[in-house]
């Protein structure tokens, strides 16, 4: 659970981080929208007997406006991406308990096996996954719409109730997902003689 706890405080922090870098660049970005939206009311006071003139100067400050806009766009899609590579997501997991093992199933969906580390403890597991971006797999230049896919280093990790026997604990990969047998610890009763 403590480690849970510090990922959690990572990913708030990373999450506080990433919003104040955004919300720098939005104010940059409204700043220059503002000088922009200033530059153009002048023009549009020095000109205003040019019908002509006052169109072309319009069209223009439009575009840069939406210029603008694109660029803020970029700018914010940049901080998300690399707000997603800067946190650590949770893996998505199924554990079931008999009475002498665990089994936990891990989706991971477009992973490699080798690029699938785990580590075992007394009482825990620690599961760690890294997803590429699909954005990586396209070079050309492009806009992302939607980016819901995980990516970046995902990880979970498993508090148990019960030691494990973690000289046994197997591992099979098909398919896009990992299951983990996990026997228990069974620790042997001593009989006590009452003296």
């Amino acid at each position: 659970m403590v480690e849970k706890d510090i990922i959690e405080t990572k990913i708030s922090e990373g999450k506080e981080k990433a919003e104040e870098k955004i919300d720098e660049h939005k104010e940059k970005a409204e700043e220059k929208i503002n000088y922009r939206k200033e530059k153009l009311n002048e023009k549009r006071e020095q000109t205003k007997n040019m019908a002509g003139k006052m169109t072309e100067d319009l069209s223009r400050g439009f575009d840069d406006l939406q210029e603008g806009i694109k660029s803020i766009q970029k700018i914010i899609d940049q901080k998300i991406d690399d707000y997603k590579k800067a946190t650590i997501h949770s893996l998505d997991v199924d554990l079931i308990e008999t009475e002498e093992k665990y089994y936990l199933k891990v989706d991971v969906p477009g992973i490699k096996k080798e690029e699938i580390d785990i580590e075992a403890g007394d009482k825990d597991i620690s599961i760690v996954a890294t997803f590429k971006p699909f954005t990586e797999e396209i070079e050309e230049d492009k806009t992302v719409l939607i980016s819901d896919i995980k990516q970046g280093k995902c990880s979970k990790s498993i508090r148990f109730s019960n030691n494990i026997e973690i000289d046994k604990i197997s591992a099979k990969f098909n398919n896009g997902t990992v299951l983990i047998t996990i026997p228990k610890l069974k620790t042997p009763k001593n009989k006590i003689n009452v003296e």
